[in-house]
């Protein structure tokens, strides 16, 4: 029988807007180091109001997995506890959901052990528990065949990324010793399989949602156990993180009206916009969750299995008529492929990425790591 270790991230509590800062747990490692105030993460719907007819594009930037100003370690609500449930004290006890998964591992025969988590120093020591045997070229490596299965309790689509962003940490081997057993189109090897328990249960627009995998504590550790393993695509960037389910670049202004930003954004040879355009919003997505800007289809189909990022661009129109007054379109120019890069022509820029706010000055590239992770499904 497997040894389970139910792996929950400890959330601060005392901060209503998350962590605030480059924090490890959290994941956050944009170029400020801290969140994008303006951006904003929305559960399963698009936001705004119409384009009017002065040139400006109202409505707000929406990406799923969070409510409100959110990051990996936390939520706009505080520590998004139902204290009715047991309470959490510090934030640092395991919630309801975590155990109730860890009665039904137990039960099921499986030796159960729950860590709160709250620095990548103990996420860390988590994942070291999937490693294989020492190789010769001294590289830390997955256990293909291990018997230690991973279950990451998540608030946050966030939470997630911020414990696939040390797996890969983990296990991408620098470019100067890269094996000859690592597949050509992938920088990592294949990672270990993990188990996901939202916290959430009544979330439709998460990640896990989104993969049709099991959200009640029991049906999670019947797959665990039981299931089958479902690889996936993981977009990793240049700036350290990885993506599991996608990004959406751009910002609102204080009356939550997307503000127009301007930037070179490339899909492998496709230049979707030269850095002249005034833009809106940027979708870049490995699952769907960020499709829709302002009740417009962005990602036209998502497929976090396919081994390509899908793109998209929105770009305002001004449409002169005769004897009316303008009107505003939004054209979307879309395109797939290996990697995309986004450089801001105008300064600092807004994003979300997983829910987690930050921004960037400089170029910034997303490229797709075909089947590199892994869920346990029923």
């Amino acid at each position: 029988m497997y040894d389970v270790i139910l792996l929950s991230l400890a959330e601060n509590g005392s901060d209503a807007g998350g962590c605030g800062g480059a924090c490890g747990a959290c994941g956050v490692t944009d170029n400020s180091g801290a969140p994008a105030g303006a951006a904003t993460g929305h559960s399963g719907g698009s936001g705004g109001n119409a384009a009017d007819n002065s040139g400006g594009v109202a409505g707000s930037v929406n990406g799923s997995g969070g409510a409100g100003r959110v990051d990996g370690m936390g939520s706009a609500s505080g520590c998004g506890h139902d204290h009715g449930e047991g309470g959490c004290g510090s934030c640092a006890a395991p919630r309801v959901p975590v155990l109730k998964c860890a009665e039904a591992l137990t039960e099921a025969g499986a030796r159960v052990e729950t860590v709160v988590a709250g620095s990548d120093a103990e996420i860390d020591a988590v994942i070291a528990r999937l490693d294989a045997a020492p190789r010769t070229d001294g590289l830390s490596w997955p256990d293909a065949d291990s018997k230690v299965r991973l279950v990451v309790a998540t608030a946050t689509d966030g939470q997630l990324r911020a414990v696939m962003r040390r797996l890969v940490r983990r296990y991408a081997p620098p470019p100067s010793k890269r094996p000859a057993d690592l597949a050509d189109n992938r920088t990592v090897p294949d990672l270990p399989p993990i188990g996901i328990l939202p916290l959430d249960p009544g979330n439709k627009g998460d990640l896990a949602a989104q993969l049709g995998l099991p959200r009640e504590p029991a049906a999670v550790a019947a797959a665990v156990l039981k299931g089958s393993v479902r690889r996936l695509d993981l977009l990793r960037n240049d700036g350290g993180s990885v993506t599991v389910d996608g990004a959406l670049v751009g910002g609102v202004d204080d009356a939550g009206r997307a503000v127009p930003w301007r930037g070179r954004i490339e899909v492998d040879d496709a230049v979707l916009s030269d850095g002249t355009d005034g833009i809106v919003a940027c979708a870049i997505g490995n699952a769907g969750a960020y499709a829709e800007f302002d009740g417009l289809r962005l990602l036209a189909d998502g497929d976090p299995t396919d081994g390509r990022v899908e793109v998209a661009v929105a770009v305002p129109k001004v449409v002169k008529q005769r004897f009316k007054k303008p009107t505003v379109r939004v054209e979307v120019r879309r395109a797939r492929g290996r990697a995309v890069s986004v450089l801001p022509r105008d300064g600092e820029l807004q994003f979300l990425d997983d829910g987690v706010a930050g921004t960037m000055a400089r170029k910034r590239s997303w490229w797709t790591e075909p089947g590199a992770w892994a869920v346990y499904e029923a």
